[in-house]
């Protein structure tokens, strides 16, 4: 099972603040059954280039990777981002380097503001331009966008990932296991950012699906996940 999104790099973001809490984090996700994580802090290109989060996130891994040591039993990290739309996104060099590592899959944060044709465009330029793109957290744009906007935006050959807290939440629950069967989500994330306040939860979100869908569903969704993962879907 893949935790399509969460800040687990330390020292990167808001998500984990130290190697001590992401070996944490690490630890609880296991204990959930997650095998690989994709670590996607967040990219703003008003305070990043493209070359110097790369350099930062190499070396936020790399203290991750020596408090781990020989650590058994700890997922897989896949190295990626979750990158805020911003105005001329398309047209930056390197975007391809924020996909999620051995990919061509950008997950992206977009605004949260009704999405003008503008902002749909550059999305389409970027399908355009080879690079799949998932919309993260999807479930905290969709009451602020207007129904024209949203059915574009899936008509552009987006993928759709949700937080677990969607499957958790009483309000939202019925409307996630909607959307999952009318495949309307392609990815599962914590978006978890430490042990406290947002922790990994992916073993209770799992737990809310299959209650509502069924054991059989839910690993076929998993299964549907890596495969697109893996870039043998589109």
């Amino acid at each position: 099972m893949t935790d399509f999104h969460i800040h687990v790099l330390p020292g990167m973001d808001d998500g984990s603040k130290d190697a001590e809490t992401s070996l944490a984090m690490l630890r609880r996700s296991a204990s959930h059954g997650v095998d690989t994580l994709a670590a996607t802090p967040h990219f703003y290109a008003e305070e990043n280039s493209v070359a110097r989060f790369l350099s930062r996130r190499g070396e936020a891994y790399d203290r991750l990777m020596e408090a781990a040591g020989d650590m058994p039993g700890l997922p897989r990290l896949l190295l990626g981002a979750e990158v805020l739309y911003f105005s001329g996104i398309s047209a930056v060099d390197g975007l391809d380097g924020l996909c999620l590592e051995g990919t061509d899959l950008l997950l992206l944060e977009m605004p949260f503001a009704p999405w003008t044709d503008r902002v749909l465009r550059e999305v389409e330029v970027i399908r355009r331009g080879g690079l799949r793109v998932a919309a993260a957290h999807i479930e905290r744009y969709m009451d602020i966008q207007p129904r024209r906007a949203m059915d574009a935006f899936f008509s552009l050959g987006t993928f759709i990932q949700c937080n677990g807290a969607f499957f958790l939440s009483r309000r939202t629950a019925g409307r996630a296991a909607r959307m999952l069967r009318r495949g309307q989500i392609h990815f599962l994330g914590s978006d978890a950012h430490n042990m406290t306040a947002r922790p990994p939860n992916l073993g209770e979100a799992v737990g809310a699906m299959e209650r509502k869908l069924g054991r059989t569903a839910v690993e076929r969704f998993f299964a549907e996940a890596d495969f697109l993962i893996e870039g043998q879907g589109e």
